[in-house]
């Protein structure tokens, strides 16, 4: 969902439970630079597209997470490897896309986060593990993985529960189209599957469609 957060009269600088991460970090996610007004790249993109691609990704090796908005699947990345993904995610929907972005970045985390937008009987819907990384309120979150968001990512339990774990305030999230950096690149892009295996040869060597790759989900 694409929701602001709302904490009453509190300032993003306090934390006011536990469950509340909210760390010495910026007011907002990093903004992308404006545009090359020749090439129409952003600076952001151009020093992502600079780097190498983490294997069977579209994201460069400085994203700590990755997000395909082609084939809506995301990985959690160290060091340039994949640790976990793909897996199923949803994005915005046509009224209220995701943003895509190159050098967005953890800004806020809530484990409890609930929308201040969005309600069912008056009762304001659940966010769990939410973790932000764009202005707007724009976060990874639990939610069904199957249905368009507000501009949020959902995602299953499980793996809301382990991008919560392992992403920490200032880690760099990626947010692109396949398509787009594989023509950027010079690479040939044949779907969501990305050539040179990718998704495609994940799935077969694990032989399933979880998006786990076995590890602790804590």
């Amino acid at each position: 969902m694409r929701k602001r957060h709302l904490y009453g009269g509190l300032g993003l600088g306090v934390v006011t439970a536990v469950t509340s991460v909210l760390l010495a970090a910026p007011a907002s996610a990093t903004p992308n630079t404006a545009p090359d007004p020749t090439t129409g790249e952003s600076a952001a993109a151009a020093a992502a597209r600079a780097q190498p691609l983490v294997p069977g990704t579209p994201c460069s090796v400085t994203a700590k997470a990755c997000v395909d908005l082609d084939s809506q699947r995301a990985w959690l990345i160290q060091d340039g490897k994949v640790t976990r993904g793909p897996v199923n995610i949803a994005s915005g929907g046509k009224t209220e896309p995701t943003p895509v972005g190159h050098d967005l970045h953890v800004y806020l985390k809530d484990i409890d986060h609930v929308s201040g937008e969005s309600f069912t009987n008056g009762v304001p819907d659940p966010m769990p593990y939410s973790v932000f990384f764009e202005d707007g309120g724009i976060a990874f979150h639990e939610g069904d993985p199957e249905n368009a968001s507000g501009g949020c990512i959902h995602l299953a339990a499980d793996d809301a529960k382990a991008w919560y774990a392992y992403l920490q305030v200032g880690d760099e999230v990626q947010v692109v189209k396949a398509s787009d950096e594989m023509k950027a690149r010079g690479l040939t892009y044949d779907g969501p599957m990305y050539g040179a295996g990718g998704v495609r040869a994940w799935e077969a060597a694990q032989g399933d469609d979880s998006g786990n790759d076995g590890g602790d989900d804590s």
